[in-house]
């Protein structure tokens, strides 16, 4: 028998934190603990009452407080409690960390060009590629097989590891650069379970991304980028 969208399938929603101090300064944040501006808390009561309507069963967010402040929001709004995990953390990113892009780029113009384009590996002391998509997958897994067929749960993280999540759970893979933008501040993806996928397919497929505003529908059927 096969499967629609919306009628048995699960729904990831894959959100960004809100605005950071640090995103304001144009500082390198990587997993210090830099709270949400001014903008970034208007922005997690915005987005917060949109993802409501998706009525999702849980709410999981990486324990670094610009997301989980972000998700106490989202959570708030759906009637439900925040589950805290570091694995949904950003990026580490060693001894560049707390560096505004301006210094970055003036002390360093070599490396901060790969940086800026997504090549992360010439970091020093950075989280390799490989890490970063295996504990997200891992973790994001189980948020999914808590979800009951038909519903949705929602993971609030960060732009470059979600970045790497999205790839690694819709194709398969994790590249460097990676094929994904980053999503902005308080915007989020949609993957829903493939209908009747193979063993040797990936579980999911994006139906939107760096999205704002109005949610997907959940009898909406054009998949972006699968």
């Amino acid at each position: 028998m096969s499967a629609q969208p919306g009628h048995g399938l699960r729904t990831l929603v894959l959100l960004r934190h809100g605005e950071t101090t640090w995103n304001a300064e144009r500082r390198i944040q990587g997993q210090v603990d830099a709270p949400l501006s001014e903008r970034g808390e208007t922005q997690a009561a915005a987005v917060a009452p949109v993802l409501a309507t998706l009525d999702p069963v849980v709410v999981w967010s990486s324990d670094l407080q610009r997301a989980a402040r972000t998700a106490a929001r989202v959570a708030a709004a759906a009637g439900l409690e925040v589950r805290t995990d570091p694995r949904l953390r950003e990026f580490g990113l060693g001894e560049r960390e707390g560096t505004t892009h301006e210094a970055y780029a003036l002390e360093h113009p070599h490396e901060y060009a790969d940086f800026v384009t997504g090549r992360w590996s010439s970091v020093p002391g950075a989280e390799t590629l490989t890490g970063v998509r295996e504990r997200l997958e891992a973790c994001l897994g189980e948020l999914a097989d808590l979800v009951p067929p038909g519903r949705c749960g929602v993971a609030v993280a960060h732009g470059a590891a979600l970045r790497v999540a999205v790839e690694a759970l819709v194709q398969g893979t994790h590249t460097e650069p990676s094929a994904y933008a980053g999503m902005g501040n308080c915007r989020y993806a949609v993957l829903r379970e493939r209908p009747l996928a193979r063993p040797d397919e990936p579980r999911w497929r994006l139906h939107a991304y760096d999205r704002g505003g109005d949610p997907v529908p959940a009898d909406e059927a054009v998949a972006v980028g699968a």
